[in-house]
């Protein structure tokens, strides 16, 4: 995780506390939605140790429907409902979780006036302006890493609003299931998406990663203001 701030004038300590507000936020989330810590709402619901919704942090709920109206938007290409031995259904929202979280804890620097602000986890960056900084900030130039050669980025893009994720095998493998085949995918190359939220670009490259054809045509009629910008 980075946060990275461009403040005009405002006071130090109410940036240094909005940037605590970002990463307790996320530490939240992580509390509440961990696919690794034991105790998390999420853990508990896929072993079955937590059979009251109405025990669990209104957040799984939230990130459930998000789910299913992505899995609409996509037309199955991402889905969050991952079939197990045995007949068994888990619900692993992991592929939405990262880009949702970030995006929210952003939220806290939206209200701190004259800034422009980068947030940046795992390959993915959401950036923002507060209220009172200038019409049209200096844009943020995010580098799309070559999936071949870490070394090297394979393209700029410059951002003054939005979130830009991208989706591939070449950090964490085969990380990805196919929703058609519950096989994960692993290929070279990677695909970036950019837009206006960071979750929805987020879902937009996994649903591309699938299958980029597929996932275009359905930007184009369904979210025209995101875009595949490397594959």
């Amino acid at each position: 995780m980075s946060v990275h701030v461009r403040a005009v004038d405002p006071q130090r300590e109410v940036v240094e506390a909005a940037v605590a507000r970002v990463f307790s936020h996320l530490r939240r989330v992580d509390a509440v939605l961990s696919t690794w810590r034991a105790d998390s709402d999420l853990l508990r619901l896929q072993h079955g140790e937590a059979t009251d919704p109405d025990a669990l942090h209104p957040w799984v709920a939230d990130v459930a429907e998000l789910c299913l109206e992505a899995e609409d938007r996509t037309d199955g290409l991402f889905a969050a409902w991952r079939h197990r031995p045995g007949g068994r259904t888990v619900f692993d929202p992991t592929g939405l979780v990262k880009g949702w979280a970030v995006a929210g804890a952003a939220a806290h620097l939206d209200v701190v006036p004259g800034v422009s602000y980068a947030v940046g986890a795992g390959g993915d960056v959401t950036v923002g302006v507060g209220p009172g900084a200038t019409d049209d900030p200096s844009p943020w130039r995010i580098g799309v890493e070559d999936p071949d050669d870490a070394s090297r980025v394979r393209e700029v893009v410059e951002v003054r609003r939005g979130g830009v994720a991208t989706s591939g095998a070449a950090r964490r493998g085969a990380h990805i299931v196919d929703p058609a085949s519950g096989e994960g995918i692993s290929r070279p190359g990677s695909v970036t998406v950019v837009g206006p939220d960071l979750l929805w670009a987020d879902v937009w490259a996994t649903a591309a990663w699938v299958d980029a054809a597929r996932a275009g045509r359905l930007m184009a009629s369904r979210d025209t203001a995101y875009r595949i910008l490397a594959s």
